[in-house]
């Protein structure tokens, strides 16, 4: 029986400052992808989990959790948060609640058909809310 594969942490935060994707340095050090990212975790060098319940507030079903609206969220939520994804999700997801909020639509979810454009609520609009506070966070 051979040795565990082990991750030497300054290598591993050397890598990680080098740029370094999970599956290079799982390739590197001969380990799982998860095992990478619980080194990372542990050394301190992952990047914090950023939390979108408050742009999806829904329990969305796996199948609608990849679909336009849900991405759209998310990307919103990540500006807002400042960690902004690649600079076309940035104007995909601007662009579509723009869209929403200058025609007076919102989003609604239902578990069962999904996300749908309505008519703004009386207690105003969550996309307008969400796009406002990626609005700021950009400058």
């Amino acid at each position: 029986m051979g040795r565990r594969p082990s991750i030497d942490r300054a290598e591993l935060v050397r890598l990680v400052a080098e740029g370094r994707t999970v599956r290079e340095l799982a390739e590197h050090f001969g380990v799982s992808e998860s095992g990478v990212l619980q080194a990372k975790r542990a050394a301190g060098v992952a990047k914090p989990q950023l939390d979108h319940s408050g742009a999806i507030p829904w329990k969305v079903a796996r199948e609608h959790s990849q679909s336009g609206p849900a991405t759209n969220l998310r990307n919103l939520s990540a500006i807002a948060q400042g960690s902004p994804p690649p600079q076309v999700k940035v104007n995909t997801a601007l662009r579509w609640a723009q869209r929403l909020v200058d025609a007076g639509l919102d989003v609604r979810y239902d578990p069962v058909e999904g996300f749908a454009e309505v008519p703004v609520g009386a207690d105003g609009s969550h996309v307008g809310r969400l796009l406002n506070r990626a609005r700021e966070a950009l400058g």
